[in-house]
């Protein structure tokens, strides 16, 4: 369901990106810890194993330089120590098997939370509000469930970990140092707080680096979504180029930003390097300086040079664990963003909100012959003053019941200020055809949008069975209707499967019914496998008319009390439009419809016809009346060449 004002409102609505609302946000590493580890919730005892096996497998590795220590002083006297020797191959394997089995564990926490994300997003993204899909792009929104998500898997199964366990590895490694030479522990830390300083200074341009590249990442799935899927369009109007030009653009931002991040993390690297490098340099110079001055033993010396290069380990998975954090931070952003994105409500709506119950003011639908800003004859659901109706009354509803569906004064724009709707008011009585016509960009897929609740009116009621929308979930509204939309939707999948798309538990004669209600009989036949026969992407292997024959079985196989048929003979050749004549009569003993028609011949046997100009309802009847009574109707029969049946006219009043 397109109406212009729909898409003016989509394409003007910015870049698509969801823009974070959040005023100054803490970008410390301490809170982004925080913000993580608030990630692993229901993984806290997958976490603390990780930590104790990974403490484990480090104390290990911090006993085997005092073995080494031992084994060396013991040597000096022309024994071999074998037993210290088979002590120390012994923890290294232990610590080996100890970091694997860690490691497992943290991968595989690592894989659940993000599994975690990736159901409450896509849960989500399927259902939210719809004005959250007019102003952000399909693509970015795709983007932050695979590539975010992936992102933070990373940094949540090795980032968190590897930072506790890092720094408490390297305070056992230090205190053991300050035990055995304070003076060339000071040396070592000295080295070592110039690199920290170094990796502090570049922790807010690496985030902020990796929050555009995200972006940009997000950006590129979104125009490529956007090429793929008009690629019929691209080609024949030899567009190639264009878009791959367009989308070159966004690969060249994501490659800047990643250049940047690249950059930072370039020096950061090195510089964490140089530092231990260094310290373990001057280390073994004066270590080695001080054992010939026969101020500390050869023994101190290597173990306090195997704790210097043990402390490499710890301390670089600090300062790496440190900058992939701020790194994922900036894809955690984006999740977060698309998180806070307001979803339908799932309960009835506050009766205070923008739909208004009927009231005293409001006579609504159980007085459909009371006053209102439209005054029309016709056939019955027409909206009319009191009297009798003139002239042949289509298939009136049992008495007391009320329309399957009533707008009542709705007004309604998708922005503030711009109303594409001014205060519509119409019904359509059980069992019955009403159709609704006008010039383009006169409202009519908007009232559609608004009768599928993707919507809610600014003003006015919309009610359903006589009961306000707004008494009613959006689910219990979507129950009783199904909807044809212009642009039909055919999944990758099987012919049955887009089918029973609505009703999978349908039976083969429910199925065999629509089928042959729809006139799909020749593509069933046709495919290869019949109705388990693939369809492709987007139903690549159907013409225009068979997609839109395969949506209509979809709406009529859920049996709903209105349907929708936005432009259904749109893609239909002259012989298959008359079948569907048909196929709406006869639909019309069962439901009642409601069908947008910018072609007259298929609905000027309606049984009401209701003329939108302007977002307004001008005028309400049948063919014949409207013909005599509405000049905008008259015009737009005159440009299809429709001329009235033979026989008197009855006039159509319309709205002053």
């Amino acid at each position: 369901m397109s109406d212009p004002a729909a898409e003016e409102h989509r394409a003007g609505s910015g870049p698509g990106t969801v823009e974070d609302h959040r005023s100054g946000p803490d970008r410390s590493t301490r809170a982004a810890v925080r913000t993580l580890y608030g990630l692993t919730a229901g993984h806290r005892s997958a976490v603390a194993v990780a930590v104790v096996l990974t403490l484990a497998g480090s104390a290990l590795g911090l006993a085997q330089p005092l073995v080494a220590r031992q084994a060396v002083d013991l040597s000096g006297g022309g024994r071999v120590p074998w037993a210290l020797l088979l002590l120390l191959a012994g923890l290294f394997v232990a610590e080996a098997a100890t970091g694997a089995v860690g490691r497992f564990v943290l991968e595989r926490m690592g894989e659940g939370v993000v599994r975690q994300l990736r159901h409450g997003l896509v849960a989500r993204l399927l259902r939210l509000e719809m004005r959250e899909y007019d102003r952000h792009r399909t693509g970015d929104l795709i983007s932050r469930v695979t590539v975010d998500t992936t992102v933070l898997r990373e940094v949540v199964s090795q980032a968190l970990v590897d930072l506790v366990t890092g720094a408490l590895v390297a305070a056992g490694a230090i205190a053991l140092m300050l035990w055995l030479d304070a003076l060339l522990l000071l040396l070592v830390a000295a080295t070592v707080a110039v690199a920290a300083l170094v990796v502090a200074s570049l922790l807010k341009g690496i985030r902020a680096a990796s929050e555009r590249m995200q972006g940009a990442v997000g950006a590129i799935a979104a125009d490529l979504e956007r090429a793929l899927g008009a690629l019929p369009m691209v080609r024949v109007h030899r567009a190639e180029e264009r878009e791959a030009g367009r989308i070159g653009e966004r690969v060249e931002a994501a490659y800047g930003a990643g250049v940047r991040t690249a950059r930072l993390a370039s020096v950061m690297s090195p510089a964490v390097e140089l530092a231990v490098q260094g310290s373990f340099l001057i280390v073994l110079v004066i270590g080695g300086l001080r054992v010939g001055g026969h101020a500390g033993s050869l023994g101190d010396l290597v173990a306090f040079l195997l704790y210097a290069s043990y402390l490499v380990l710890p301390l670089s998975s600090v300062f790496r664990a440190v900058g992939l954090i701020q790194r994922g931070m900036g894809a955690y952003t984006r999740v977060e963003q698309a998180l806070a994105l307001p979803m339908e409500p799932t309960g009835p709506e506050d009766p205070t909100g923008p739909i208004k119950p009927a009231g005293p003011k409001d006579p609504g639908p159980k007085d459909p012959t009371g006053p209102t800003n439209l005054t029309v004859t016709g056939a019955t659901g027409c909206t009319q003053p009191a009297g009798p109706a003139r002239g042949p009354a289509a298939p009136a509803a049992p008495r007391g019941e009320e329309p399957v569906l009533a707008l009542r004064d709705v007004t309604f724009g998708y922005d503030p200020g711009r109303p594409v709707l001014r205060g519509v008011t119409l019904t359509v009585p059980h069992r019955s055809q009403t159709a609704l016509v006008g010039r383009s960009g006169a409202g009519k897929s908007t009232v559609f949008a608004l009768v599928a609740r993707f919507y809610e009116p600014d003003s006015g009621t919309l009610l359903f069975d006589g009961r306000p929308a707004g008494e009613l979930t959006r689910a219990a509204c979507r129950a009783r209707i199904a909807v044809v939309d212009q642009n039909t939707h055919v999944v990758h999948g099987t012919l049955r499967d887009n089918i029973t798309y609505a009703v999978p538990g349908a039976t083969e004669a429910e199925v065999r019914r629509v089928v042959e209600l729809a006139r799909l009989d020749d593509v069933v036949r046709r495919l290869p496998g019949g109705l388990s026969g693939m369809l492709g992407e987007r139903g690549a292997t159907l013409s225009g008319g068979e997609r839109q024959r395969v949506a209509l079985a979809r709406a009529l196989l859920a049996r709903p009390r209105l349907l929708l048929l936005d432009e259904p003979t749109s893609h239909l050749d002259a012989i298959n439009e008359t079948a569907l004549a048909r196929v709406m009569a006869d639909v019309a003993k069962e439901c009642a419809l409601l069908v947008i028609a910018h072609r007259l011949s298929t609905v000027q046997h309606a049984d009401r016809i209701v003329v939108l100009e302007e977002g307004r309802t001008s005028a309400c009847g049948t063919h014949q009346e409207l013909l005599a009574g509405s000049p905008v109707y008259r015009e737009l029969a005159a440009g299809q060449m429709l001329r009235p049946p033979s026989g008197p006219l009855r006039t159509a009043r319309t709205v002053p």
